[in-house]
């Protein structure tokens, strides 16, 4: 049996080269990869010797000879095949081990230029892997490292691999050479200019001439958003850390697509606050959000806010959940249970509801850019046959920026709660209106076509819940067009008030906010989520 390795990464490569010499395998190998094998006291034959060939034009050329690819595409079943290697003097490759330039780790490096793109454009590496992956039942094709080891338990074990396994690697080959060539086909289509007039002059768009998408299926779901629809949950090829495709569920029924819907909110929204906080979503929408000392105090001020829609919701903590929380939480019925971490206590409360889903998803770890944060760099919504794309919505506001526009200025308590606010605001559906006070959410108004409706629905909310609007601040995702919207939420009890500004009555608006004897500041930023 003969192996073909060459790799870019070399992880775990010589473990593998070993166990494979160990069971009588020939190693031909190229370049880097060969010289690494024969430093580690591997019997190893390089390339040019099988091809007759040597490597040429700095080693972008050395394996593309029919001496490779006719040992890795011809048929073991056909005569004819066999006939043809035996009369050109081609051996059969067996195994091909194979990983490709870095070419999406080069690209996204902030420095990275074109000519440093175009030498990470592998070419012979793609082309033996269509290869050996087209020859699937003849050929065993390894694509990444951490195949290496359970490929090399079932050689030692039978002494070869069975069709299943050469055609589960045939198809991962297959789709990493798809991702591959969708990163240069979005890299080489968002460059912007004429590359070639002057080294350096091309700049890279967000968004790509040909959009490719790459996505990994995670599950295939019970049904969709209805029972008639058919679903599947995919996460991003390369997720971002902290976000809601790498959580692990510990107990618990198998999530449906409208719980993950809802559960991406609730996390979303969750793990934008610093302080420890808890938010309880239903049907995509912030019902309860609030800050606390620890999880417990900052549940029940988040149920307190709607414990109607909090029945059936889902909940998310940014603190690991204790016990104390965990008894509370369970007098009430939950869907989706999400936080970084359980202690045994609070596993233990949850292990008499076992359809309970308890979610535990790592924080991200923080950074210079959104994707270290955890948030999605981009929004993709579907249209008819199309796509709309844009830069997601991770625009944060602090207290500089607030522009206090009437005669009265808010206090520092109401800064506090109108930035809360404001943040509260950005994961409510439009039209969004936001009653806090005390890190707390009063009153939730969402989705309605009328922002004054939003404030009155925000308004018999909180009257529902038995909660006092006096004294409150709000938070409006867009700006009030008319004064009437700014009257109902000082006449519910708004005492300052968060609006991004930019009306062409903001005079007008302003006018009333001091009229009414209230503070006002305008954001400068707008937060439509549709």
């Amino acid at each position: 049996m003969n192996a073909l390795l060459s790799v870019s990464d070399k992880t775990g490569l010589l473990e593998f080269a070993r166990g494979l010499h160990a069971l009588g395998i020939r190693l031909i190998s190229t370049g880097g990869t060969a010289r690494l094998l024969a430093d580690a006291g591997l019997p190893v034959t390089e390339v040019a010797e099988v091809t007759g060939f040597p490597e040429m034009l700095d080693g972008r050329v050395k394996t593309l000879h029919p001496k490779v690819h006719g040992g890795l595409l011809a048929r073991r079943d056909l005569p004819e095949h066999r006939a043809a290697l035996q009369a050109h003097g081609i051996d059969t490759i067996d195994l091909l081990v194979v990983n490709l330039y870095p070419f999406e780790a080069t690209v996204a490096k902030a420095g990275c230029t074109l000519e440093d793109a175009i030498e990470n454009i592998d070419i012979g590496g793609p082309a033996m892997v269509r290869s050996a992956a087209k020859n699937w039942k003849d050929v065993g094709v390894l694509t990444d490292a951490a195949q290496y080891e359970a490929v090399l338990a079932e050689l030692r074990s039978s002494g070869q691999l069975s069709d299943a396994t050469r055609f589960g690697l045939a198809v991962a080959a297959f789709n990493r050479i798809s991702n591959y060539d969708a990163a240069i086909s979005d890299y080489l289509s968002s460059l912007q200019g004429a590359p070639g007039a002057e080294p350096g002059t091309a700049t890279r768009s967000p968004f790509p001439g040909q959009a490719n998408g790459r996505f990994v299926k995670l599950q295939e779901l019970r049904y969709g958003e209805n029972p008639h629809q058919q679903a599947a949950f995919y996460r991003d090829l390369y997720p971002a850390p902290g976000s809601l495709v790498t959580a692990v569920q510990l107990q618990g029924k198998e999530l449906s697509y409208n719980n993950i819907a809802d559960a991406d909110a609730a996390w979303e929204c969750v793990k934008s606050f610093d302080a420890p906080a808890c938010v309880i979503v239903k049907h995509a929408n912030p019902c309860g959000v609030a800050l606390g000392a620890q999880p417990l105090e900052a549940y029940e001020k988040a149920f307190k806010t709607d414990p109607t829609s909090a029945f059936g919701g889902i909940i998310a903590f940014n603190r690991p959940l204790d016990g104390a929380a965990a008894q509370a939480v369970s007098k009430q019925f939950v869907e989706v249970l999400m936080a970084p971490g359980f202690s045994p206590e609070a596993l233990a409360v949850f292990q008499a509801k076992a359809n309970v889903r308890l979610l535990q998803i790592a924080l991200p770890p923080g950074g210079r850019s959104d994707w270290d944060n955890g948030r999605n760099l981009m929004d993709v919504k579907r249209v008819g046959s199309g796509l709309l794309m844009q830069t997601a919505d991770n625009r944060e506001m602090t207290l500089a920026e607030l522009k206090v526009v009437t005669k009265k200025a808010p206090t520092p308590a109401q800064l506090q709660d109108l930035l809360f606010a404001w943040k509260v605001a950005k994961y409510v559906k439009s039209n969004a209106i936001v009653f806090c006070r005390d890190g707390m959410t009063i009153g939730v108004g969402a989705g309605q076509m009328s922002r004054i409706d939003s404030a009155r629905i925000a308004s018999i909310k909180a009257g529902n819940a038995g909660l006092s609007m006096a004294g409150t601040v709000v938070a409006s995702d867009a700006f009030f067009p008319f004064r009437d919207g700014l009257d109902v939420v000082i006449d519910a009890g708004a005492t300052c008030v968060a609006q991004p500004g930019g009306s062409m009555r903001d005079a007008e608006v302003i006018g009333a906010a001091d009229e009414r004897g209230i503070a006002m500041v305008f954001t400068g930023v707008r937060h439509f989520r549709h």
